[in-house]
């Protein structure tokens, strides 16, 4: 659940807050032990308050019961490296801190013992050194733990890529900083402890405790061990046992369109099935159902349970419908069910990398313009190649400008020529609308250019340009890092076989009918014709402009006609 996850790492955040406190304050002792105390002085005003200890003590209850509670929810066959150390390192703090947690919170607010730096490291560096030993591997693992879980829930933000190096900094200088200051305090101890009359200020009964009193809290320190003891064991009891009941329950069978077929016990998630039988598929966020990584479309399965809040969430984000696409890792069916992820597995690596929000494919309406230079073969067998492709770079150049200046994002350089897209961030009219201007916007700017390189060249630049709408679906096609984000399906294939019929027609611009009808702009007075295109069964209503002039094209009411729009210098 959503509101269980955000309280989970609302009460982490305030230990790890309380954790790297405490580190800073242990870094002072490089300046000396009177620092590090002074330093306690500001901790225990924030912490020994009553917003403070009821802060501190709600986090620890909360986040030790829902850190079981969710190591109990945990399916997941195959854990990470990283997983499964923090699994480990979060199972260790509790008898680790028990000792620390009982001598000091527990004895001030029991007995009114308010011991301070000098008390605590006199018993790790004198009294009792193998206290010392866990007080080290205490701040180690909470510390690790903490940048664990903080790094599980920041990688997906668009800006941790930036972040990641200042932050790994701050992750490993702190600790460091904090042993080599507990270092330095112990030896400024060890050296007081000399003094006698130092030693029986600093261990006098109200400063540390009577031995009456170090025996009741050693009895519940050893209480809570047990108890902690006691709580993973009755976990991993009811992970046996619902194991055992979901194989008596009953198996389901998923099945992927490569013909192989993994069951599966009641209760497991596709992703599982997924990890079980060795299929490729892509998941960053442990299950959570936050990286939306895992979807697949469901290709056939009956009674299938319905998404939860988080599940629908995500679905809702990407505009996906429940009843065809689901997340992996939070469908758990009932039936046997067929499955086709719909995110190659090398995607996920992009995904963290790159930080792309488009890496994951999504359908989506758009139009498409491929923008071709005529002739460019014959002029780069004329010229040496460095000036054949100074020629060629202006003319991507100016296409593009003039695709960005209408709103449009230029998206592949095929040699000399361009594709260019329209609708990623706008609405199907806006897109069209968009296109159309970018059409007149284009052949004003490779007139421009032919004007400025007429002196290298024999006859004014030439182009064809292609225009169509439709669904389509974008995203990143590759391998590994080897890959680009496009737009696939009908739409792309027809544009590019319009801009194929400029030269057949001996025309400037070959644009479909449903362009023009969507940008609600006025071509009644252009030539018209049904064009044939090869591997399509259907004609494509298209419209000619054999010349684009500011004359072309009439607008609606109120629109700007960016055909009179000069071109950009």
């Amino acid at each position: 659940m959503p509101a269980v996850r955000t309280v989970r790492l609302t009460s982490g955040l305030v230990l790890f807050t309380y954790v790297g406190l405490h580190l800073l304050n242990h870094s002072l002792g490089n300046i000396s032990l009177a620092w590090m105390e002074r330093g306690l002085l500001v901790q225990k005003f924030i912490w020994q308050g009553v917003l403070g200890t009821a802060a501190l003590y709600s986090a620890l209850a909360v986040h030790f019961i829902l850190g079981l509670s969710a190591f109990y929810e945990r399916r997941r066959i195959h854990w990470t490296a990283a997983e499964l150390m923090q699994l480990l390192l979060g199972l260790a703090v509790p008898p680790l801190l028990a000792n620390h947690l009982a001598v000091t919170r527990i004895a001030f607010a029991s007995f009114g013992v308010n011991k301070g730096y000098a008390q605590e490291l006199y018993t790790f560096w004198i009294a009792s050194p193998p206290w010392g030993d866990v007080q080290l591997a205490l701040l180690v693992v909470a510390w690790l733990h903490g940048c664990l879980g903080v790094a599980f829930w920041l990688r997906l933000k668009p800006w941790f890529e930036h972040a990641r190096a200042p932050l790994l900094s701050v992750a490993v200088l702190l600790p460091v900083l904090a042993l080599l200051g507990y270092l330095q305090g112990g030896r400024e101890v060890v050296a007081l402890a000399r003094d006698p009359a130092w030693l029986a200020a600093a261990t006098a009964a109200q400063r540390v405790g009577t031995a009456a009193q170090k025996a009741w809290l050693a009895d519940l320190r050893n209480g809570f061990l047990v108890f902690d003891a006691v709580a993973i064991g009755l976990v991993l009891l009811a992970r046996g046992v619902r194991s055992l009941r979901e194989r008596r329950i009953g198996r389901v069978c998923v099945s992927y369109p490569n013909g192989r077929r993994q069951w599966i016990p009641l209760g497991f998630s596709v992703l599982e099935a997924s990890l079980l039988a060795g299929e490729p598929h892509a998941s960053m966020c442990g299950g959570r159902a936050r990286c939306s990584l895992c979807r697949v479309r469901v290709l056939s399965g009956a009674d299938l349970p319905p998404p939860e809040l988080a599940e629908r969430a995500v679905l809702a984000r990407l505009g996906a419908d429940p009843a065809r696409v689901r997340l992996a890792c939070q469908l758990r069916p009932r039936n046997d069910v067929s499955v086709l992820p719909l995110v190659p597995r090398d995607a996920q690596t992009a995904f963290l990398h790159r930080r792309q929000l488009r890496v994951i494919a999504e359908e989506r309406f758009l139009a498409l313009m491929f923008v071709d230079m005529r002739g460019s073969t014959e002029l780069a067998a004329a010229r040496l190649p460095y000036d054949s492709v100074f020629i060629l770079g202006r003319f991507v150049a100016a296409v593009s400008a003039a695709v960005l200046q209408a709103g449009g994002t230029p998206n592949q350089f095929l040699g000399d020529g361009v594709l260019a897209l329209f609708g990623l961030q706008t609405d199907e009219t806006t897109a069209c609308r968009q296109a159309m201007q970018a059409l007149a916007l284009v052949a004003a700017n490779i007139r421009v250019l032919s004007g400025v390189l007429a002196p290298e060249l024999e006859a004014p630049i030439r182009f064809g340009i292609g225009l169509h709408c439709g669904r389509t679906v974008v995203g990143e096609i590759g391998f590994r890092d080897h890959v680009t984000f496009t737009a696939l399906g009908d739409a792309p294939n027809v544009a590019s076989r319009l801009e194929g019929l400029c030269k057949e027609f001996d025309c400037e611009a070959v644009v479909s009918e449903e362009v023009t009808r969507r940008a609600e702009y006025s071509v009644d007075a252009l030539p018209q014709c049904q064009a044939r295109l090869r591997g399509r069964a259907e004609a494509v209503a298209v419209r000619l402009f054999h010349s684009i002039r500011d004359d072309t094209a009439t607008y609606p009411a109120g629109d700007l006609p960016v055909l009179r729009r000069s071109a950009p210098s």
